[in-house]
């Protein structure tokens, strides 16, 4: 969408509506596979079903590996693509408390979202809870202000953290994904919740 949007006389309407009809299609992408199920997304906490993090690995993987063919023949200047700023300490805290959340609500925002479409209740709760969550922080910033921006690091990429290439780190998280789908299938088998997995 970036070409596009950043193309002279683009319409704000326009670039709208693809954001919108791109939004349905995650969505409804997410309810087809059944991310809309909370047992079905606890069960990668309870190791029953590891389906999220392999679709969400694979898209990852899917994206870099796209990414880098692009800027290899020169369509997409990786260099103008937004890195979020990282802050060590709220990473860590923010890290532990949405885990926590998506435990314990069986969601996370997009899949809580997706839920509420088609009108599960706990689901609604469950983004009830996200918006008061974010009404709280707003309020509170100020208080939480040092915390939330300790230990700045700026927009750093993890390449460039462990000073090797691009290309070399895709490579070694196309392993470490392969062996982290190897674990999940025997944790899968291991930890297997046929009366849960089956409803689903």
């Amino acid at each position: 969408m970036g070409p596009l949007t950043s193309s002279p006389g683009f319409p704000v309407w326009l670039d709208l509506l693809i954001a919108f009809v791109i939004g349905i299609g995650f969505g409804f992408s997410l309810e087809q596979a059944g991310f809309s199920s909370s047992r079905k997304l606890a069960g990668m906490f309870y190791g029953y079903d590891t389906t999220v993090l392999k679709v969400f690995f694979t898209a990852a993987i899917v994206a870099l590996i796209g990414s880098q063919f692009l800027s290899y023949f020169g369509l997409l200047n990786l260099n103008l693509v937004f890195v979020n700023e990282y802050y060590v300490t709220a990473s860590i805290v923010g890290g532990v408390i949405m885990g926590a959340g998506f435990i314990m609500g069986g969601f996370c925002p997009g899949t809580g979202v997706s839920a509420l479409s088609i009108g599960k209740i706990d689901a609604l709760f469950y983004v009830l809870g996200g918006l008061a969550g974010a009404f709280l922080f707003a309020e509170t910033y100020p208080l939480i202000q040092p915390l939330a921006e300790n230990a700045y690091r700026g927009p750093v990429k993890i390449n460039d953290v462990f000073g090797i290439s691009p290309g070399l780190f895709t490579l070694l998280l196309v392993f470490a994904a392969a062996g982290m789908f190897w674990v999940a299938e025997l944790a899968e088998k291991k930890f297997a919740r046929p009366d849960i997995t089956g409803e689903i």
